[in-house]
């Protein structure tokens, strides 16, 4: 069994998820980096962590919409690492092509949910199970779960629906596993970043680019990968012990109603 706390990040090789495995690499974590198809991606990502302070990381190829794969990799990691610390469910994908509500496609639909919602959900079912065990054993203490979901919970945007309604089911499958685990001494949170620039908003950067400079959200810039890793790893450390099922925006203020 791994002395070091062990967390695991899924769509860890890149985007957001890469900012969260730098900064949870850090603050010493051994880490599992879960990557869907590009390889290279991840070792650069496992490289990478291990120079930043992880003192153990290893690579899980797997797609979270499989419920079979995302069985396995959380099989996986419990094999290779012996306990499990953190689970952030941050993987996820966003529609194909931005399409009207009036024409999106049960294909997209099933696409992005079967990532973005689906797969989540009894991927933390599986975690929670392994999770409870090691608590009952002693052999880890305070696990937290994280589920990063986005500001799509809650603002619509009607060229993207079947991403916004599977953030918000997102966000309550947080709430619920919060209350379902708290008297098992398993913690979850969410965290909600803003935009944020990743490959999968390169294709709308000059839209963005402007909105935000015309005033979008209070702190005029594009939110980093970093951002939100930065609000993992505090979240991570323990410094929250008396919270659970709380939401940790990272979005520079969009949310907040201003006349």
């Amino acid at each position: 069994m791994s002395s070091s706390r062990v967390a695991v990040v899924t769509g860890g090789s890149r985007g957001i998820g890469r900012g969260i495995v730098r900064e949870l690499a850090k603050i010493g974590f051994d880490l599992g980096i879960n990557f869907r198809s590009d390889e290279t991606a991840a070792q650069s990502a496992r490289a990478e962590a291990l120079q930043l302070g992880a003192g153990r990381v290893e690579l899980f190829q797997a797609d979270v919409s499989d419920l079979e794969q995302g069985s396995s990799l959380v099989d996986a990691a419990i094999a290779k690492f012996g306990r499990l610390d953190l689970w952030v469910n941050n993987a996820g994908v966003a529609p194909e092509v931005r399409l009207d509500l009036l024409e999106t496609t049960p294909a997209s639909w099933d696409r992005t949910l079967g990532t973005n919602l689906r797969g989540p959900f009894f991927l933390t079912q599986a975690v929670s199970h392994h999770m409870i065990r090691l608590v009952e054993a002693k052999q880890i203490k305070d696990p937290q779960i994280i589920f990063i979901t986005s500001v799509s919970s809650v603002m619509a945007s009607v060229g993207r629906g079947e991403y916004c309604v599977a953030k918000a089911g997102l966000s309550m499958v947080a709430r619920l596993f919060a209350v379902r685990l708290a008297e098992l001494g398993i913690r979850v949170h969410e965290v909600r970043p803003g935009v944020i620039a990743t490959d999968m908003t390169g294709p709308v950067k000059e839209l963005y680019d402007r909105r935000i400079a015309a005033g979008l959200s209070p702190i005029r810039r594009w939110g980093i990968p970093e951002d939100v890793g930065k609000a993992v790893a505090a979240i991570a450390s323990g410094a929250f012990p008396f919270s659970t099922g709380t939401v940790f925006d990272v979005d520079g203020g969009l949310q907040l109603p201003r006349l």
